[in-house]
């Protein structure tokens, strides 16, 4: 059956694709198998999940299953809508490295949570204006480098680290990249780039050196300049009273990023820009779970958080559909591309992608305590793979299993079982 689902012809725009709903991790299966066929078309699968969890679950599983797959995750800023936090430097980086990588179709499989989907986002050209890149012995003008930095909306500090900082110290910068995994120290010799090396923020310690540094922005808006002058603009246009008592834009003025900026994000923007405008015009959906339900949810609690916080002169507020589309939006939207839809679990049963296993639970007081395990393994024929969280908690349990004479091998990948090594 898993077969036949991932070499259906695909949904064309417009269309939806019932699919069953899947037991387990065999939705894994399936989002990873359709999306290697799509990728062989060069052709983006975007999996719009009903919750976070199940997004990043997806990811985990995903990568396991087909380790040579493309996947990324659209993360949520894990905030609540208008709250005074912003979201955390790492989850920023890591959007923008997703949203760039997009860009360079460098993605074969998408994973967003209803949420983060509901979001308008930054437009696709900020992306693209405000990432740039050097290389080892490339020609580097240290004045107008930490101008662009400044332009990208990345920190002055002391040291680095974390992403969106730079420090300079005499002939050396340090600077953590958005969407890097570690910073890097550039080493220049008059203005020519006489070394790369990534460091450990920890220790201040160098790793191992690099050929070149691609930057991403330092934050999801500008903050320039000509950014924070048409910030205050258009707040001016947007709300009436004394624009000087409210706190947002007097730090956007003195060019502080107030906690909770980002509802504000419309007014650095002529325009936003929604997800769909984000992906490839051939990009293929697929909801998984109650997308509509989620979204439905999620928009229902904006309008309250909104109609409870806006009466705050020094924090007004955006209304919900200047940030957010509604469900309806969202589904109009999804209709210019073919759309996969998997009911939420539990539904349709009788075509359910894999069975729910029964309960194999260890009774540790019983005279046999794998009893249970050894009854459902031993009337069946299947291969069985189990699954550990690591590989210590792999060696107890085969220790444990062995205790009780039982035997399954161990294998370090999901290819390596279906090859039976």
């Amino acid at each position: 059956m898993l077969t036949e689902l991932i070499n259906m012809a695909p949904p064309q725009a417009g269309q939806v694709m019932r699919l069953p709903a899947c037991q387990g991790s065999a939705d894994a299966l399936l989002l990873g198998g359709l999306a290697t066929r799509h990728a062989l078309q060069k052709r983006l699968l975007v999996v719009i999940t009903q919750a976070a969890l199940d997004a990043q679950r997806l990811l985990d599983e995903c990568r396991w299953f087909y380790p040579d797959l493309r996947v990324a995750l659209l993360a949520d800023w894990e905030i609540l809508p208008y709250d005074t936090l912003s979201p955390h430097q790492d989850l920023v980086s890591d959007r923008l490295a997703t949203l760039y990588a997009l860009q360079q179709r460098q993605i074969d499989l998408l994973l967003v949570p209803a949420t983060t989907a509901l979001h308008r986002l930054t437009p696709p050209s900020f992306v693209a204006a405000h990432t740039f890149a050097f290389r080892r012995g490339q020609s580097l003008d240290e004045a107008a480098f930490r101008h662009q930095l400044t332009v990208a909306g990345y920190e002055p500090v002391q040291q680095v680290v974390r992403p969106g900082e730079y420090c300079v110290r005499g002939g050396l910068i340090d600077l953590f990249p958005m969407g890097s995994a570690l910073p890097y120290r550039v080493d220049l010799l008059d203005d020519e780039i006489d070394t790369l090396r990534a460091f450990d923020p920890d220790t201040q310690r160098t790793v191992y050196p690099v050929d070149q540094v691609r930057l991403l922005p330092g934050r999801e808006f500008p903050l320039d300049d000509e950014a924070r002058a048409a910030f205050r603009g258009r707040w001016r246009e947007r709300f009436e009273g004394d624009p000087s008592k409210a706190g947002p834009y007097r730090d956007v003025g003195n060019g502080i990023a107030s906690p909770g900026i980002e509802y504000w994000l419309p007014l650095f923007f002529e325009t936003t820009a929604t997800l769909f405008e984000h992906l490839p015009q051939d990009a293929v959906l697929l909801t998984h779970g109650d997308v509509e339900g989620a979204a439905h949810q999620f928009m229902q609690e904006a309008r309250q958080r909104h109609a409870f916080l806006a009466n705050d002169s020094a924090r007004p507020l955006l209304r919900p559909d200047e940030l957010f589309l509604d469900a309806e939006q969202f589904f109009v939207a999804a209709r210019a591309h073919g759309r996969y839809a998997i009911s939420a679990s539990g539904e349709e049963n009788s075509r359910a992608l894999g069975q729910p296993l029964p309960t194999i639970a260890i009774e540790r007081r019983a005279e046999q305590p794998l009893g249970r395990l050894k009854h459902w393994h031993g009337g069946s024929d299947d291969r069985v793979l189990l699954v550990a969280e690591s590989a210590g908690r792999r060696e107890t349990l085969q220790q444990l299993l062995a205790e009780h004479h039982l035997h399954w091998p161990a294998v370090d990948t999901w290819q390596a079982f279906l090859d039976g090594t």
